[in-house]
């Protein structure tokens, strides 16, 4: 558990990120995906039915002993909590209201926001459009670790604890990588929150607290669903960046797992990602997958090989656009 791993940088490349290429070539040979594009009439009542069932979990563990509450936490409530995580990653890209209502969607993540405790979704909107325009950007990309992650996390059990701390070093690395000024709607995202967290521990005490912002950190952490953070772009195998996952746990996730298609094509909403794997397969079957979450956790643990400075990085070059 103590052996260092051998990697002391990032992996450095002087090319473009593959998938804008991908996408233009993908839709000059199948026009008919750009047909998939646009919001998911779906998507805002699977949220509101989530939100309400965390609801009904909050009032129905508040009177439980606290061992139950703890299991239930990690056992539903994390999961759940995860969940919305990536309802608000599906919201971000406008895909419950379209672009035209842009706003709808930016309130509406509050509202998605409210079960997880952690005003979150107003700024992670303004960051993860970076991460998709500039991949692997040096200095613009908060998706990427830092220095420090790189170099202190270098043997297994330090893996194994910076996994556990996944939910906190995504808190801290916009203000250590790419720190903005704060916008209205981040201050009414903060609001909205402290608000909510303030009325459900008046209505029903400290256990629906405990249970919700609990199950948000285990959730993120330590967690089979927490898989993706690494499957997405850590890099398994030299040259590729991106890699996709096709198992079960995408049906939690709304298909974050198909993750090479939606970096190709962010505006279509996860519910027909898969129709974009089928339409394109040729494009797709051959790259690199996952079909396990868990195992990724474990390979990224055990592979000394492996640790966070597994991620392609690049200098841009001309004028960045950020959020």
């Amino acid at each position: 558990m103590g052996n260092r791993v051998a990697r002391e940088d990032f992996e450095w490349v002087y090319t473009d990120q593959p998938h804008a290429d991908r996408r233009k070539e993908i839709l000059a040979k199948y026009p008919e995906i750009k047909s998939l594009m646009g919001p998911d009439p779906r998507l805002k009542w699977i949220v509101c039915m989530m939100v309400a069932i965390q609801f009904l979990a909050f009032y129905l563990i508040k009177d439980l002993d606290w061992k139950w509450v703890l299991f239930w936490t990690y056992a539903f409530g994390s999961c759940i909590n995860h969940s919305m995580t990536l309802a608000i990653h599906e919201i971000s890209h406008n895909t419950a209201f379209g672009n035209n209502k842009a706003m709808w969607n930016r309130y509406f993540a509050m509202f998605a926001n409210l079960p997880i405790g952690l005003p979150y979704s107003a700024s992670f909107k303004r960051y993860h459009l970076d991460h998709h325009r500039y991949l692997g950007g040096d200095g613009v990309d908060v998706d990427i670790p830092t220095e420090f992650e790189g170099w202190f996390f270098c043997t297994r059990f330090r893996k194994f604890i910076w996994i556990i701390l996944q939910p906190l070093f995504y808190a801290i690395r916009p203000l250590c990588i790419n720190p903005k000024p704060i916008t209205q709607l981040e201050v009414t995202n903060l609001a909205v929150q402290l608000t909510f967290n303030i009325l459900l521990y008046w209505l029903w005490g400290a256990k629906p607290v405990v249970y919700m912002l609990a199950g948000s950190l285990l959730g993120m952490g330590l967690h089979p669903i927490s898989g993706h953070f690494i499957a997405e772009h850590y890099m398994f195998l030299k040259g590729h960046e991106t890699y996709s996952y096709y198992g079960s746990l995408n049906l939690l996730t709304f298909n974050v797992g198909y993750h090479n298609e939606h970096h190709d094509f962010p505006s279509i909403p996860g519910r027909r990602l898969p129709m974009v794997k089928k339409i394109a397969a040729e494009y797709y079957d051959d790259l690199p997958q996952y079909t396990s979450w868990l195992k990724v956790l474990f390979d990224f643990i055990m592979d000394d090989a492996l640790s966070p400075y597994s991620r392609v990085k690049r200098k841009l070059t001309g004028d960045v656009k950020q959020e």
